[in-house]
C-alpha cells in the first residue's frame, strides 16, 4: 500500500508518540508498504528508510512544550502529496493544525483515513495553568476523531472511556516494545557505580519527561518512602528533561539526573536500574512500562494504560488503584525489597513482554484500513 502518515512529533524528538510513530514507519516500510511522512520542519536533520519520503512542513513552537511544533494547515502541499504519491490510506497521529488539512483532504479526495489517539490534551490543560479549557479540548478531540473513518488506541480500557465520552469506531491496536534494544544484557555495573550502588543496593528509576503531567511529586514522596525502608543504599535516578527539571534537582541535590539518553546509552540506563516508578495518570499508554519490563526491571504503577494489560502484582511489579497515592507508596516499599532480594521478579518483568513483536503491529495496523483490529489479537500480559 502507499500510505501517508501524518504527525506533528517524530525523531529526533524524544517522546512516546514520536518514537511509536518512528516504529509504525520503520516496520510498515519493512513490510514493503510505501511510507509518505508528513511533519513540521525540525532544526536537526534525522534519517528515515529507503522507502519512505518526507516532506516537511512549516511549523510553530508549542508554548511550554518548545522542543516541540505545531504543523501549519498547508491544504495545498498535503493534497499535493497525496495526489503525486497516489496514496492509498491516511494515518493521522496528532489533531494540531497540520492534522486537520491532512482530515479535510482525505476527506475531499475519498481516502481512506485513520487517527491515532495518543495523548490526553484535555488531562494535561489542568498541569499547565487553563483547566477550564478541559471541557473545550475534549469536544474538539472528539469531532477530530469522529471526522475519521476510526480511532486507534493502545488499550482496551481507553477504548472504553472514549466511546464512554462520545467517540465513535474507536478500535484496540496493541503497542509493542523492541525487546533487543531494551534489554538486561545492557545492564552495566559500571554505570551502577557510578551512581554509587553495588549490585545489593537498590535503584530506582524514572524515565520521561520530567514534566507536571508526569506527577513527579508523588515519584519524589514514593522514593522518600522507600528511602527511609531501605536496609541499605538506594539512589533515585531520573532519565530525561522537561520544564520541572530545574525545580526537582534544586529542592533534591541527591538525585541523579541524567538528562536525555538515547541508543545503547539509554538501553544501559534502563537495564541499570532495579526499579521503576510510573505514577502517570495522563497516560494513554506508557511505552516506558514495555522498555522497563524488556530490560527485566519491575514497574509500580497505577492500574490503567499499559500498567493495567502487563502488570501482575507480586509477579513483574505492582500496581495501585488509580489516584490512590497511599497504596501507590506502600506497593513501591514492598517492590523495593523484592527487587533486591528475589531475581525472579527481574525475570518475570523480561518474561511477560518478550512475545511483543512490532512488526505484528504494523501489520493490523495496515489491515486495519480495510477491517478494524481484532479486538483480542495480540494481548498483553496480565491476559495471557
Amino acid at each position: 500500500m502507499k500510505i501517508a502518515i501524518v504527525t506533528e512529533t517524530y525523531p529526533p524528538e524524544i517522546n512516546g508518540v514520536a518514537l511509536t510513530l518512528q516504529g509504525f514507519v520503520c516496520e510498515l516500510a519493512a513490510l514493503g508498504h510505501e511510507i509518505s511522512l508528513i511533519r513540521p520542519h525540525q532544526d536537526r536533520p534525522h534519517t528515515v528508510p529507503d522507502n519512505v519520503r518526507e516532506y516537511l512542513t512549516p511549523g510553530i513552537r508549542l508554548p511550554r512544550y518548545t522542543e516541540l511544533r505545531f504543523g501549519l494547515p498547508v491544504r495545498r502541499r498535503i493534497r499535493s502529496i497525496f495526489r503525486g504519491n497516489a496514496i492509498d490510506a491516511v494515518y493521522i497521529a496528532t489533531e494540531g493544525p497540520l492534522g486537520w488539512a491532512a482530515l479535510k483532504e482525505s476527506r475531499r479526495l475519498g481516502l481512506p483515513t485513520l487517527s491515532g489517539f495518543h495523548t490526553r490534551f484535555d488531562q494535561y490543560a489542568a498541569h499547565y495553568g487553563i483547566g477550564f479549557a478541559e471541557r473545550a479540548v475534549g469536544g474538539y478531540l472528539r469531532r477530530f476523531h469522529n471526522a475519521c473513518d476510526g480511532t486507534l488506541v493502545p488499550t482496551r480500557g481507553l477504548r472504553d472511556d472514549l466511546l464512554a465520552a462520545g467517540y465513535q469506531n474507536v478500535h484496540v491496536l496493541e503497542r509493542a516494545v523492541d525487546v533487543e534494544r531494551f534489554s538486561p544484557g545492557y545492564r552495566s555495573d559500571e554505570l551502577r557505580r557510578e551512581w554509587g550502588l553495588d549490585e545489593h543496593d537498590l535503584g530506582v528509576l524514572y524515565v520521561g519527561r520530567v514534566a507536571a503531567e508526569k506527577n513527579l511529586d508523588l515519584a519524589i514522596a514514593t522514593y522518600r518512602h522507600i528511602e527511609a525502608q531501605s536496609r541499605g543504599r538506594c539512589r533515585f535516578i531520573i532519565v530525561g528533561d522537561g520544564p520541572e527539571a530545574a525545580r526537582v534537582r534544586s529542592a533534591n541535590p541527591d538525585f541523579i539526573m541524567t538528562g536525555r539518553r538515547t541508543g545503547a546509552d539509554l538501553s544501559a540506563h534502563y537495564a541499570s536500574g532495579d526499579m521503576f516508578v510510573f505514577p502517570s495518570l495522563t497516560d494513554t499508554f506508557g511505552n516506558v512500562v514495555l522498555e522497563s519490563l524488556a530490560s527485566a526491571v519491575p514497574v509500580i504503577a497505577f492500574d490503567c494504560a499499559a500498567a493495567h494489560d502487563f502488570i501482575v502484582n507480586g509477579e513483574n511489579g505492582f500496581v495501585a488503584p488509580p489516584a490512590d497515592q497511599d497504596a501507590f507508596m506502600r506497593n513501591a516499599a514492598i517492590l523495593g525489597h523484592l527487587a533486591v532480594d528475589l531475581p525472579d521478579i527481574r525475570a518475570a518483568a523480561r518474561h511477560s513482554v518478550a512475545h511483543l513483536r512490532r512488526s505484528s503491529v504494523a501489520m493490523r495496523l495496515a489491515e486495519a484500513f480495510s477491517s478494524p483490529p481484532d479486538e483480542d489479537a495480540g494481548r498483553g500480559g496480565r491476559a495471557a
